[in-house]
């Protein structure tokens, strides 16, 4: 009885012994180092193995070496393909790729090169090792422009965002795009955001020397802008010039903010003269800057610039009529104004007639003993019959 407990727990462990190869998972490993263009480690990107047969996906993340690992693949054909993030997964902006890579049981190593693809293409294709190296570093410049972009470009949306806050929070704006010249000081759009920042936030200041400090920051900040948009032109020339008056016209408003008059009007003029088709409210922005400063003739002569480039600018007749009629004088009971201010006025109700100083215009010309003359509206007469 004994020898036979022997033999059957015998028997029992000898089938425990073979359990493991029966039930043993069918399966490979795969790995392998990853590397860009320029021979460097993909820190972070994504290796997907995709079954041929089955379509089931791998995504497998590199490590700081460029290195990826996993267990468990089924045996088959894949294509594998390598990703620089998981945000370029999901756009499909595959780095490298290798198609109808066959996974066996044992481990199975794929290396994706960049570089080194490049290079077998090349030698394939005849490029000599000389030109292989200048499309290396155009590649390489191409990515580093496109890294940088998209960090800028985050900066730009952490400001205005920031900026468009209710209420807005200037300051927050301003620290980002202060770290974005920091991190690139030849973008002019950074520099002329951030000196829209100072600007509007010196509105805000209760303290003189801080308002002061601000503008002076905007007015340094839109110069760089200027300076950066003059030095790297447009293929576009109307962009061109519409951008660089924006620039302009924004600078002109800080030194007129900062009470540099004379600045403002001929950073103005430089608006105007950049980009003509702008030209008409450059010089109303004169002819308001002059008036405000009790320059009510310079003022009107730029008014007139303002009308030549264009007519149907009411606002400006009204403007106009202002200023003129600050010359009027009393003769007895009657207001005496200068020639042309009724016409102003009147001009100002024919383009305007129900604008927001319609009422104004007519109660003026009224304070003149003038009527309002104007075409606009106006019926004409039906002809006589004979």
């Amino acid at each position: 009885m004994k020898k036979y407990f022997v033999i059957l727990l015998f028997a029992i462990l000898a089938l425990g012994l073979c359990l493991p190869s029966a039930f043993a998972q069918a399966s490979g490993t795969v790995k392998g180092t990853c590397r860009d263009a320029q021979g460097n480690p993909v820190v972070d990107g994504v290796v997907v193995w995709a079954n041929q047969d089955n379509g089931q996906k791998y995504p497998l993340k590199t490590n700081k070496k460029g290195e990826y690992f996993s267990l468990g693949l089924t045996p088959g054909k894949y294509n594998v393909t390598l990703y620089k993030s998981v945000d370029d997964q999901k756009a499909g902006k595959e780095m490298d790729h290798l198609n109808g890579f066959v996974v066996k049981l044992d481990e199975n190593d794929v290396d994706l090169d960049v570089k080194k693809e490049m290079e077998d293409s090349a030698k394939g294709k005849g490029i000599s090792a000389e030109e292989l190296k200048k499309i290396q570093e155009q590649n390489a410049k191409a990515e580093k422009e496109k890294s940088t972009v998209g960090k800028l470009n985050e900066k730009l949306n952490d400001a205005k965002k920031a900026a468009d806050a209710n209420p807005p929070d200037y300051d927050t704006a301003i620290a980002a795009l202060t770290e974005a010249t920091q991190m690139d000081a030849t973008r002019d759009l950074i520099w002329f955001k951030l000196a829209d920042y100072y600007r509007l936030s010196a509105t805000k200041q209760t303290d003189p020397a801080e308002k002061q400090k601000r503008l002076d920051s905007a007015v340094e900040s839109y110069q760089k802008a200027v300076d950066l948009k003059k030095a790297t032109p447009d293929k576009d020339a109307a962009k061109q010039a519409q951008n660089l008056a924006a620039y302009y016209n924004n600078l002109a408003d800080a030194y007129y903010r900062a009470k540099k008059i004379d600045d403002a009007v001929k950073t103005y003029e430089l608006a105007a003269q950049t980009d003509p088709s702008s030209a008409a409210q450059a010089y109303f922005n004169i002819g308001a800057v002059l008036t405000n400063s009790g320059r009510p003739d310079e003022a009107n002569a730029a008014f007139d610039k303002c009308l030549a480039a264009d007519p149907n600018k009411a606002e400006a007749y009204y403007q106009k009529g202002l200023n003129l009629l600050g010359k009027a004088t009393l003769q007895g009971d009657k207001t005496v104004a200068p020639p042309g201010t009724a016409e102003a006025f009147q001009k100002y109700l024919e383009l305007s007639p129900t604008g927001p100083n319609a009422d104004s215009a007519k109660a003026l010309l009224a304070s003149l003993g003038a009527s309002v003359e104007t075409s606009f509206g106006t019926k004409k007469k039906p002809a006589k019959k004979n």
